[in-house]
């Protein structure tokens, strides 16, 4: 059995869903009444931002735009690790600042290894991936 307070929350929770209701039904039919009617040639047809395609959808983008956006969200997702770091580096006192040395090094040389490898090069020229044996 609910108490008396219990009862009142939810009542109110209830009428407050059904008056959401209500509205987005109100807003819909109002819409569809005073809506706007028409079919020319471009109504069907997709757009981005208000500009009519031009193209097919289909176009070929290269594995390196792809591999150049995973890096970007890989060390941008690191700066928020440093920024966290950052806050908080008077708590962590030396050894805090020791480990984030450590790990800026880590990038750092994720970035030097993926620069000499080519994977950030976007030059026509398609130039191998170096593989040290």
């Amino acid at each position: 059995m609910l108490l008396n307070g219990q009862t009142e929350k939810l009542w109110t929770l209830g009428v407050y869903f059904v008056v959401v209701l209500l509205l987005v039904a109100a807003m819909l039919a109002v819409s569809y009444v005073l809506g706007q009617r028409h079919d020319e040639h471009a109504t069907g047809q997709p757009y981005e931002s208000g500009i009519l395609s031009e193209g097919s959808a289909r176009v070929h983008v290269s594995a390196k735009f792809y591999l150049v956006a995973m890096f970007f969200v890989i060390f941008d997702l690191e700066a928020v690790f440093i920024f966290a770091w950052a806050i908080a580096a008077r708590e962590l006192g030396w050894a805090g600042y020791c480990e984030i040395l450590v790990f800026i090094a880590i990038l750092l040389a994720a970035l030097a290894y993926l620069w000499r490898s080519g994977a950030l090069d976007w030059s026509p020229n398609l130039r191998t991936i170096r593989v040290r044996h």
